[in-house]
Order: C-alpha cells, then sequence, then structure tokens
C-alpha cells in the first residue's frame, strides 16, 4: 500500500503513529517475478489518473517498464505511443489479476495491439525495442533544437547546457521558468530528475500551445503551466529552489519579485542578449554578487565551396546564490 497505494496517501496526512500498514508483494515485485526480470533494473511507472506521456521520458532501446494500468483502455493507448515515438517493435505484455485465481497474461509487440480484451484491473510490462524511425534523447541536459517545437523563441543547445549547469537541478525541487518561450529550460530540468517540478510562466497564447506541446512529448506532463506576464503572474506561486529568466528580465520588477521569492540557498540564472538587459544584470551584479558570464557560440556553416564559422549573437549569463541568511 505503500507504493502508488492508499498508504501513501494517508501517510501524507496521518502520523506514522496512528497507522498500522500490512505490507504485500506490490504487483511491481510480481510481475518482475513472472518475467524474470530484475527488478532493480526496471523503470516502475505508474499511470493511473495520470498521463501516458509521462512514459515518453523513458523510452530507449533496451530499457524494461512496469507501468501500472488506469484501466481496459491503457494498454491500447500505450501501445499507440510506442509506435508514434518509434518503438512499434517494443514486446508487450500485460499481466491481469496479479496473484489471484483470474490471473493471465497476453503478450504482443506493440504495432500488433489492436484492442485485445484485458480486465481493468492489470499491468503493463515493456520491453523496449527502437525502430529506425526512433529518437531517443539523453536525459543530460542539452537537447537538440529539433526536440522542441517552438518559433524561434528557445534557448539554443549549447546555451540550454550551460544554464542548467548553473541552474544545477536536485531531485524533488521546484524551478520557476520566467518567459518560458517554448518551455525548453523548464523541460530539461524535470527530465534530470522524476520528481523535479517546474512552474512555466509565459504570456503568449501560441507560445502556451508549444510549453504544452513539449511538454508531453518529452515525457514532463506534470509541468504546470501559468498564463500571464511577470511579474504580476508570479503573485502567490510556491516559492521556488531555483529561478530562470529567459525573458522579460528588464520588465520593471521581475528580477525583484524573482529575488524575493527565491529560497535562500536557491541558484538565480538569467540570459541577456540585447546591451539593455545586460547592463541591467551588472548593475545588479553590483548589488548581490553572483558571476557574470559571456557565452559566444559559432558552428561551421558553407560559404560557397568553402565553410566558415558562423557567430550566434553572444548571450551574457548571470548566475548568482541566494544567502541562507537572506
Amino acid at each position: 500500500p505503500m507504493l502508488y497505494g492508499v498508504g501513501a496517501s494517508l501517510a501524507r496526512v496521518v502520523a506514522p503513529s496512528e497507522m498500522h500498514v500490512l505490507p504485500s508483494p506490490s504487483s511491481f515485485s510480481l510481475a518482475a517475478a513472472r518475467l524474470g526480470w530484475a527488478l532493480q533494473d526496471v523503470t516502475t511507472l505508474s499511470v493511473v489518473a495520470r498521463p501516458v506521456a509521462a512514459l515518453n521520458a523513458h523510452l530507449h532501446n533496451g530499457a524494461r517498464l512496469l507501468v501500472l494500468s488506469n484501466d481496459a483502455s491503457s494498454p491500447a493507448t500505450i501501445a499507440a505511443l510506442l509506435r508514434d515515438r518509434g518503438f512499434g517493435p517494443s514486446r508487450m505484455t500485460v499481466l491481469e489479476h496479479l496473484g489471484g485465481p483470474a490471473e493471465r497474461r497476453v503478450e504482443t509487440r506493440a504495432t500488433e495491439w489492436h484492442e485485445l480484451p484485458v480486465a481493468d484491473l492489470n499491468l503493463v510490462a515493456i520491453d523496449c525495442q527502437a525502430d529506425a524511425s526512433a529518437q531517443p534523447l539523453s536525459r543530460i541536459g542539452g537537447l537538440p533544437d529539433s526536440a522542441f517545437r517552438h518559433d524561434g523563441q528557445l534557448t539554443k543547445r549549447d546555451v540550454r547546457a550551460i544554464t542548467l549547469a548553473r541552474l544545477a537541478p536536485l531531485p524533488g525541487q521546484l524551478l520557476w521558468d520566467v518567459g518560458a518561450g517554448s518551455g525548453s529550460i523548464g523541460i530539461e530540468w524535470m527530465r534530470a530528475y522524476p520528481n523535479c517540478r517546474t512552474l512555466a510562466i509565459e504570456a503568449d497564447a501560441g507560445r502556451q500551445q508549444l510549453i504544452e506541446h513539449n511538454r508531453d512529448a518529452l515525457g514532463v506532463p506534470g509541468l504546470q503551466l501559468i498564463r500571464g506576464k511577470a511579474p504580476q503572474a508570479l503573485q502567490g506561486l510556491e516559492r521556488p529552489d531555483a529561478i530562470f529568466i529567459g525573458g522579460g528580465v528588464t520588465c520593471e520588477g521581475v528580477l525583484d519579485t524573482c529575488w524575493q521569492q527565491l529560497k535562500p540557498g536557491g541558484r538565480l540564472v538569467a540570459n541577456a542578449v540585447t546591451l539593455q538587459s545586460e547592463m541591467l544584470l551588472m548593475s545588479w551584479r553590483q548589488r548581490h554578487g553572483g558571476e557574470l558570464t559571456r557565452v559566444h557560440i559559432a558552428q561551421a556553416q558553407p560559404l560557397g565551396e568553402f565553410d566558415t564559422w558562423r557567430q550566434a549573437l553572444p548571450i551574457t549569463l548571470l548566475d548568482v546564490t541566494k544567502p541562507l541568511d537572506a
């Protein structure tokens, strides 16, 4: 009952001394025993009242997943997701009523799943196998720009990797992604650890749709979108462990509000492209400290019959940690 069960829910509001928990083998343990899988090498997930899109963060060739289903429709939904992501050859084993007299298993590949009848109480085991169309993505920060749907407002790959390194995500921490654009920083923050969280603040309706698409496609449907403009939209939000300001740094009150709401010991990272935003970060550093870094990125591109270096716009990055006594 303490693994995706009612016991874990009760423990949030009831003291351990007031509970008596009777443990029993979990469905994950039973499934691993039936399949001969080493449970420590398996990723365990639940889509009970949760988006199936969360599986996207865990798909790579050779991965083994055990997924608690929401109901009888879950295996078909999972099979469709696997096919769409280029993992159609993956072996699926649906285990029904584990540990009971009606226990049954159905085995097939995702490409061959055609609305097979299954019980509502089931678990799906997936032995991931990629086809030629699959594009497995690393959990390390710095995904290809092509992994995101965007309108040009995207922190580019190399700068994103540097920014995430400065933000330094840790398990369970909360990020504010202010002026989120396509949501790339907040999404990669959440991909770093399964229990990392992001509040993505974005005022533009079109970019809000991009964030919603990208969070699902990249396996972090739990990213919370805050529709509004900073600093007004920041009022009343849960205080973060880290803040990234990718847009709106020159808007009056954004830096001050972010700094005020940041938890002591938290990290604030802001990127600037224009002279005005760079001057603001320089002034901020004089008052609050931190590091300023200038990032120059150049890529080799064709020039006639030859190649040359094409410089991207330089980025000024402010990285500052809030004192514990602030």
